[in-house]
């Protein structure tokens, strides 16, 4: 069987995958705080029928020798967490990372996740927590009395009650970061895990070492730019089109051989 079949067979499959990878950042173009992906191709082992700098003769070598690829396949997507465009909105509960960091979030299975997405909300108790119903870390618990919630550039979370003028702090909000954001592992629900490529969480108080701040009534928007992703888009149709072009090629030329010979 020619060998050009199985080649472009793994070029059809990689930019398989690269239009499934720009179809889900083309689908979270709205999604608070989400980070685009970016596939990584590596071409596949290569045959090495005469070896580069062997001897062609008893004093001389060879310049260049024979090497046949077996094609490309995809070896990682990368996270890109370029910081999004920050959106001013009038919910004292949203809130948005400028900078490096992300907000800590106690899972049901009491692990932490990590996350950009600031759109909070209350519960029942009076809880700081997200979408899905999972509360902030550390936790944080307005009063049935609230008036007003202030948060700060630093974390600090302060408020008013009716019927007393002052000012109340209840708590502070920490973020973390990793040496590898990249490296973490996304479970969806916008929220990250830890894992062993990103290193341990190095929690601080937001402004500090290295952190971003905490800007209140604020989201970051999802850092996918749409011009991109369509260039992209045709960019791998192209490809696609080429190494089907390349099988129908290669079909052509066994039918020629099959019915001549």
């Amino acid at each position: 069987m020619h060998a050009a079949l199985w080649v472009s067979k793994t070029g059809l499959s990689a930019q398989d995958t690269m239009l499934t990878t720009i179809s889900n950042n083309l689908a979270n173009v709205a999604t608070t705080g989400f980070k685009r992906d970016r596939p990584e191709f590596e071409d596949l082992l290569y045959q090495v029928k005469r070896q580069p700098g062997g001897q062609s003769t008893q004093d001389t070598q060879l310049p260049s020798g024979l090497q046949v690829g077996t094609g490309v396949r995809v070896v990682g997507t990368q996270k890109i967490f370029t910081q999004g465009s920050l959106q001013t909105t009038e919910q004292p509960l949203d809130m948005a990372i400028n900078g490096r960091g992300f907000f800590q979030i106690l899972m049901p299975d009491g692990n932490i996740g990590y996350t950009r997405d600031g759109s909070f909300h209350l519960d029942a108790e009076g809880q700081i927590v997200t979408s899905s119903g999972f509360p902030l870390e550390p936790g944080i618990a307005l009063p049935d009395d609230v008036q007003t919630l202030t948060v700060g550039e630093d974390g600090t979370v302060s408020i008013t009650v009716f019927g007393d003028p002052g000012i109340q702090q209840i708590g502070l909000i920490q973020t973390a970061d990793f040496i590898n954001p990249a490296g973490m592992q996304a479970i969806g629900n916008n929220l990250f895990l830890e894992t062993a490529a990103s290193g341990a969480p190095q929690v601080g108080n937001p402004g500090q070492n290295g952190l971003g701040t905490v800007l209140q009534n604020t989201l970051e928007n999802s850092n996918v730019s749409v011009v991109e992703e369509l260039v992209n888009m045709i960019t791998t149709q192209r490809a696609y089109e080429m190494n089907s072009k390349v099988i129908s090629t290669a079909d052509q030329m066994l039918q020629y051989v099959s019915q001549t010979l």
